[in-house]
């Protein structure tokens, strides 16, 4: 699209992040003394709560076989809208410099998007759904933020705040309270992030020409100026034009001087 070809999976890796903050929750079942007898963790999964909730409702009493366990937790992007209070100039650009050659790789400012993350868990005992509440409230203040690698190409870390907007439980069952299916905790998100465009390369200017002119009118030059960038065989920076190594051999990370030549055109001096 638009003459590019490009994929970063930045969302791809919005979503293992959001995944990543709550895929380590366990819980603790106690006897009458206090002490621990069984840890259960949480298993975590993709899926909408309607699909987890259909399983649900499969097996009532939630002790056969074939329905899934509890406790369990589920998330799903729900939702991506642009943020234009977070635009940044548009034409402003990131620059990585190569360690080696004479390519620079450059991408525009990224546009930013607000991602909508829904977090459900299920339980079957009100204890289970507190144990898991309290290991992920206290964390959102009300946001937490990670440090996430979005570029690898160009070493370009962003800071990405997950804010906790809302909480809802919902108790459901049908006939007697023997049969009861699931208490369920809803919690939604919103995640600052955002999204880049293709990486290009592009050559470093290494040597410049500049021509003064007299007057405007006129078509010769009187002065001309040539500078190039200078470093000597030990890498070291040097504005001698006779001991400097080849330019094609300076790259722009390099700490190099500026050789400078002026020519004056009218009397042939350099």
């Amino acid at each position: 699209m638009f003459g590019n070809s490009f994929y970063h999976a930045s969302l791809r890796k919005y979503i293992i992040l959001f995944g990543t903050l709550f895929n380590d929750i366990h819980i603790n079942r106690r006897n009458s003394d206090g002490n621990v007898i069984q840890r259960i963790k949480c298993p975590l999964t993709y899926a909408p709560r309607e699909k987890v909730t259909a399983r649900l409702e499969q097996n009532i009493s939630l002790t056969e076989k074939q329905s899934i366990l509890l406790p369990r937790i589920s998330f799903e992007m729900t939702n991506l809208t642009y943020d234009p209070s977070r635009k940044l100039n548009t034409i402003n650009q990131v620059v990585k410099d190569p360690a080696t050659g004479n390519n620079v790789k450059r991408m525009y400012s990224p546009v930013p998007y607000d991602i909508n993350f829904e977090l459900n868990f299920y339980t079957r005992y009100a204890e289970d759904a507190t144990q898991i509440l309290e290991q992920i409230v206290p964390f959102f203040t009300p946001e937490w933020t990670s440090t996430i690698d979005l570029i690898p190409d160009m070493d370009y870390k962003v800071d990405i705040p997950v804010v906790l907007n809302s909480l809802a439980s919902q108790d459901t069952y049908e006939g007697d309270f023997e049969t009861r299916r699931a208490l369920i905790w809803n919690l939604n998100f919103t995640m600052r992030a955002y999204l880049f465009g293709p990486v290009k390369e592009s050559g470093v200017i290494k040597n410049v020409n500049t021509n003064i002119h007299s007057t405007l009118t006129s078509n010769t030059a009187a002065v001309g100026i040539k500078q190039k960038p200078g470093l000597d065989q030990f890498r070291n920076p040097t504005t001698n034009a006779a001991a400097t190594i080849a330019v094609s051999g300076i790259y722009s990370n390099d700490n190099y001087s500026v050789i400078t030549d002026f020519e004056d055109y009218f009397n042939g001096e350099e």
